[in-house]
């Protein structure tokens, strides 16, 4: 099942003490030029797609369970090339693997045919990191402007993923927790972040990553965003059971436009 959402860019809300897992119907308002897009779906049932699945500019990394045909909608919604593939044999993508543009980090297990599929598609770097850490996806949070890691880290394994990825690397937390990578979405147009995301977090991200930071939750009121929300500067999908004034702020956080087709 998936559903697409547009909303008027007007009247943006602010992100201080809202209530997302609201009941109420939402009403949609077409505009003439542009709308903002967000995609509902599941991966084998579960609304936890960004645990499964890993999207950047330039792919869309969907496991082979998931059938090809919904594999590919994911690449149609988020126009890039698809990555159908598990990661050392499990479904995981999303919660094992991190990428940007430049560059992908994957665990010490991936197997060679997994890596030759990945290669056929995927232009970057390609960086298999030798650490007993494996749930990359989970512990680093990367766009093509910067990334941010776990702070436990070792100051050697920082200098790895920034030449992999070939953007600089801070070490920070977000909502005092350290998995970066489950706790917040970061594409080039902006950041949406767990609710109780501290000013001096804030202002690393926005630092780093060089765009607005906003905060909010997914899947009806969950605030592990990156565990439900897939994105780039085109689309996003969330998982099945976000709201819709969860999808509106997720929309206008990340500034997924998409030209009136009409």
């Amino acid at each position: 099942m998936h559903v697409k959402a547009v909303f008027s860019r007007q009247n943006r809300p602010q992100s201080k003490k809202r209530s997302t897992c609201e009941t109420s119907p939402l009403t949609f308002h077409y505009q003439e030029t542009s709308f903002l897009t967000v995609y509902l779906s599941s991966i084998v049932g579960s609304a936890s797609i960004g645990v499964y699945a890993l999207a950047t500019e330039n792919i869309v990394m969907i496991p082979r369970m998931v059938p090809k045909e919904k594999a590919q909608e994911y690449a149609d919604w988020l126009r890039v090339k698809l990555i159908y593939t598990h990661i050392g044999g499990s479904v995981l993508c999303g919660a094992l693997t991190c990428a940007n543009s430049s560059g992908m980090l994957l665990p010490n297990y991936v197997r060679e045919e997994e890596l030759t599929q990945i290669k056929t598609v995927f232009e970057g770097n390609i960086t298999i990191m030798e650490t007993k850490k494996t749930a990359y996806g989970n512990l680093v949070l990367a766009t093509d402007k910067g990334a941010v890691v776990d702070p436990r880290f070792k100051e050697t394994e920082k200098k790895h993923i920034s030449d992999a990825l070939g953007v600089e690397v801070v070490s920070t937390e977000i909502a005092g927790l350290p998995y970066v990578g489950s706790l917040a979405t970061a594409t080039n147009k902006g950041v949406l972040a767990h609710p109780l995301l501290k000013d001096e977090e804030r202002k690393i991200l926005e630092s780093i990553f060089k765009v607005p930071v906003d905060v909010g939750t997914i899947n009806c009121g969950v605030p592990y965003v990156g565990t439900g929300l897939l994105a780039n500067s085109h689309a996003a999908v969330a998982g099945s059971m976000t709201t819709g004034p969860e999808m509106f702020i997720i929309g206008n956080a990340l500034d997924v436009v998409q030209e009136d087709e009409k």
